[in-house]
C-alpha cells in the first residue's frame, strides 16, 4: 500500500495552539509544532477534568511522502483535541495518544478512512487516568522503531506466528518453549511474564544482535517473543527466522492487549508487575506484585519518575519515602540544583541536553540499589 499525501496547501488558517509556516512553493513543505510552554501544558493537564482515553497503534506500510502525510495528520487530530506522540517514516506509523472520549468515535472515523489503516487493532490502555499526554507531537523519522536493522538485507514482512493470549498461556507451559522479552532493562525490572529471558540492555538495537547470539544453539525450539505493544517484535520475529530460527512466535498487540484479554475472557495472567509505558504514566498495572526495588532504598517499589533537576531529567525507580525525603531526585547534587530558583537552575542547565540521555536510563553510580 502506498499513500499520497491529499493535503491542500492552498488556504490561509490561524491556529491558536501551533504554528503553521507555508514555505515557498518549490519546497511543498509545511510545519506544524506546539508553541504553548510545557509547564503550561502540563498544568492544564492536570487540572482538566475532560474525560480521554489512552490508546496506541503501528502499521508497517509504504509511505511516499511521509512530511505530507504527518502535517495531514496533524491538522485533524490537532482539531479533533488529541494528544501524543507519534512517528511517520517511510516504512508506516507507530502512535501513542490520549483522545478525548467524546471525539473518540470521530477519531477512529478518521483513522479508519486511510484504506490500509481501516479496521486496525487500538490497544487501550487498562490503567488509564486520562493523563497520558499533555501536547500532540508528531515527528517523521527514518523508521517507526530505531532498530539498526538494513531491511533490504532480509523479508521484514515474514514476522512470526501471532499469540492471542489463551494462545501464548497455553505454548509457554511446553517445555520446549522459551520466551524473550523484547524490552529494555528498565521495562523488564517492573514487571515481565514468568520465565522470560530479560537481556540486560539500553536499547532494541542492541538487543536483536545479542538475542540472535544467546539463542543460537537452540534454534529448533518455541522461541515466544512480546514486548509493550507489538510493534518490536514484528521486526525481531522476522529477524529471528531470517537468522535460521524455526518455530517463531510473538504476543500479538503486545502486554497491553494480553491483559486486556486476560481480564476480559477471566485467563490465568502470566505477567508479574507493572507494564512500562512511554507517556507520562509511566507504567500500568498488570498485576498486583511489586518485583522492583527503590533505587535509593532498596524498599520494594515500582514507580518510575524523572529526576526533578531538569538538567539531569535521569529515569530512575523512587519510592514515596525517598520521594519526599530527596524532593524526587536522584542524588544529594541535583536536590540541591532543583530547590534554587529558577534562573540560577537555568544556568546549570545551560548546554545540557538531558534528553539525548536515552542509553543511561536508569543507569548511573547514584542508584545504588539498581538490580
Amino acid at each position: 500500500m502506498v499513500l499520497k499525501s491529499t493535503l491542500n496547501y492552498d488556504f490561509d488558517c490561524k491556529y491558536s495552539n501551533f504554528v503553521l509556516i507555508i514555505y515557498p512553493k518549490k519546497l511543498q513543505r509545511m510545519q506544524l509544532w506546539n508553541r504553548v510552554d510545557k509547564k503550561i501544558l502540563e498544568k492544564n493537564l492536570l487540572e482538566s477534568t475532560e474525560k480521554r482515553i489512552t490508546l496506541s497503534f503501528y502499521k508497517y506500510a509504504k509511505i511516499e511522502n511521509p512530511e505530507n502525510w504527518r502535517d495531514e495528520l496533524y491538522l485533524k487530530w490537532n482539531e479533533l483535541a488529541i494528544l501524543g506522540r507519534i512517528y511517520v517514516a517511510n516504512e508506516g506509523i507507530n502512535g501513542q495518544l490520549s483522545v478525548p472520549e467524546n471525539q473518540h468515535e470521530n477519531f477512529k472515523q478518521h483513522l479508519y478512512s486511510y484504506p490500509f489503516l481501516n479496521g486496525i487493532r487500538l490497544n487501550y490502555a487498562i490503567d488509564d487516568d486520562g493523563k497520558s499526554f499533555s501536547k500532540l507531537k508528531i515527528l517523521v523519522r527514518s523508521k517507526i522503531v530505531a532498530d539498526g536493522l538494513n531491511d533490504a538485507t532480509f523479508d521484514s514482512s515474514n514476522s512470526g506466528i501471532h499469540l492471542n493470549a489463551n494462545d501464548f498461556n497455553e505454548i509457554t507451559k511446553d517445555e520446549n518453549t522459551i520466551v524473550v522479552d523484547m524490552r529494555n532493562h528498565y521495562e523488564s525490572e517492573i514487571g515481565h511474564f514468568e520465565n522470560a529471558i530479560t537481556p540486560d540492555v539500553d536499547t532494541f538495537r542492541e538487543q536483536l544482535p545479542l538475542v540472535v547470539d544467546l539463542l543460537k544453539d537452540q534454534k529448533d525450539k518455541n522461541i515466544v517473543m512480546y514486548c509493550t505493544g507489538g510493534i518490536r517484535c514484528e521486526k525481531a520475529s522476522a529477524w529471528m527466522k531470517h537468522n535460521g530460527f524455526e518455530n517463531v512466535f510473538q504476543l500479538n498487540g503486545g502486554i497491553i492487549e494480553y491483559a486486556r484479554q486476560v481480564q476480559e475472557q477471566g485467563l490465568q495472567n502470566k505477567f508479574k508487575g507493572k507494564n512500562f509505558v512511554f507517556d507520562r504514566r509511566l507504567g500500568e498495572k498488570i498485576s498486583h506484585e511489586v518485583i522492583a526495588k527503590c533505587h535509593q532504598c532498596g524498599k520494594p517499589a515500582d514507580t518510575h519518575t524523572n529526576c526533578k533537576n531538569e538538567g539531569c531529567h535521569l529515569l530512575f525507580i523512587q519510592c514515596d519515602a525517598c520521594a519526599e525525603k530527596m524532593n524526587g531526585c536522584c542524588c544529594d547534587e541535583c536536590k540541591t540544583i532543583s530547590l534554587l530558583p529558577e534562573e540560577e537552575q537555568k544556568e546549570f542547565r545551560k548546554g545540557i541536553n538531558p534528553g539525548r540521555k536515552v542509553f543511561k536510563k536508569a543507569r548511573g553510580e547514584q542508584l545504588i540499589f539498581k538490580q
